[in-house]
């Protein structure tokens, strides 16, 4: 038996009551509360404040809360000034992740050294609150557009749909989008969120942790991957073409997107959700080549390979029927993981402990001379 996990896989590296994946049995859960029924009953802002408080809020709280979010909305002028002088070429992930590195510089409670958990809590809340402007604002910017004054007026889905558009999402743009970010707010110790409790954990600020965060979401094999899925279906093209596509992949040992799981081994239980989502999408907009797409890729995995498609594989047919352009999938997928993340690493100071894997050598056994210069 190995003495060591490549990549952490199968170790148990910190205790944690937020999210529970049960990859083989196909649940979700946060704090207790199964995927499903929080999708069915509570809104992302109930849900951002379960994770948050370790409760689930009653009317009183939820007002309290929910106004807090939207009073903090505002971003520093001098990030937006340096919005506006980024290339329009900019990836948007990138832009996320030095803004929100940027507002640390603003805020006096980004302290290092032992953790005030009243101040983090207020922090974590701005985090979450200004997020989705960095990524609404930039994508205005980019096109020459001017920038919406934000509102308070609106539930977190509403506004980012509102800044993007400038103009109030329908209902069911909003629940849809809603339905989105609470599937996506927490999901066990992921690459990101371990990204985040390692830096947080050496008494780092949490502008600093969801630095890292972002920046580990970006990567394609972790975030990255709803984005390729649209870039799949476009080059796939039509839906006579989907089997010698797929067929194509086999053969060759190349990847589907947005098929299989590092953990589910069975049906993704977030899939399902986006599913639905996408159909109804579809129905409305009059356009079923991309859901018919996507459902034979995934019957042909699911046939063939006995793999099931995963929360990403319908997320990019949801996010490209709301009209919402391809490399924002990811840094919407940072906006709502923001609240998982943040109520992570405020998890991680209550009982906090740096981390300090070791790593398994495979060096020269014994040491050798340095030759000089001339014999090298």
């Amino acid at each position: 038996m190995s003495d060591y996990a490549k990549g952490l896989e199968g170790v148990t590296a910190n205790e944690s009551a937020l999210s529970r994946v049960q990859g083989l049995e196909g649940k979700l859960s946060y704090l207790g509360y199964n995927i499903d029924d929080l999708v069915e009953h509570c809104s992302f802002e109930e849900v951002t404040y379960l994770l948050h408080n370790g409760k689930l809020p009653n009317s009183s709280e939820r007002e309290i809360f929910e106004k807090s979010i939207r009073n903090d909305r505002e971003l520093p002028q001098q990030l937006i000034t340096f919005l506006e002088t980024l290339p329009k070429d900019a990836t948007p992930m990138d832009v996320l992740r030095t803004s929100v590195s940027m507002l640390g510089i603003f805020d006096p409670r980004a302290a290092i050294g032992e953790p005030n958990q009243t101040l983090n809590k207020e922090v974590a809340l701005s985090l979450v609150a200004k997020t989705p402007v960095i990524v609404a604002y930039y994508h205005r910017i980019r096109q020459g557009l001017s920038l919406p004054p934000v509102r308070n007026d609106l539930s977190e889905a509403a506004h980012f749909l509102y800044l993007i558009t400038g103009e109030e999402p329908s209902e069911a743009a909003t629940r849809t989008l809603d339905i989105a970010y609470t599937l996506h707010a927490d999901h066990g110790m992921n690459a990101s969120t371990f990204s985040s409790r390692v830096t947080v954990a050496t008494l780092s600020d949490l502008y600093s942790a969801m630095t890292s965060a972002i920046g580990t979401l970006k990567g394609p094999l972790h975030g990255g991957a709803n984005e390729g899925v649209i870039k799949m279906l476009k080059e796939i093209g039509s839906e006579e073409n989907v089997d010698a596509y797929v067929e194509d992949c086999l053969v060759n040992k190349k990847k589907i997107m947005g098929i299989g799981h590092r953990v589910y081994k069975v049906l993704d239980p977030r899939a399902p959700h986006l599913q639905k989502m996408a159909v109804q999408l579809t129905e409305e907009l009059g356009e079923a080549k991309w859901i018919n797409m996507s459902e034979r890729i995934a019957t042909i995995m699911r046939e063939r390979k006995g793999l099931n498609a995963n929360v990403d594989f319908y997320s990019a047919t949801v996010y490209y029927s709301l009209g919402i352009p391809t490399d924002l999938f990811t840094p919407i997928f940072a906006i709502a993981r923001m609240a998982g993340w943040t109520a992570q690493v405020l998890e991680q100071l209550e009982d906090n402990r740096l981390y300090r894997p070791l790593t398994k050598y495979v060096g020269p056994e014994s040491t050798v001379p340095v030759p000089p210069v001339s014999e090298r």
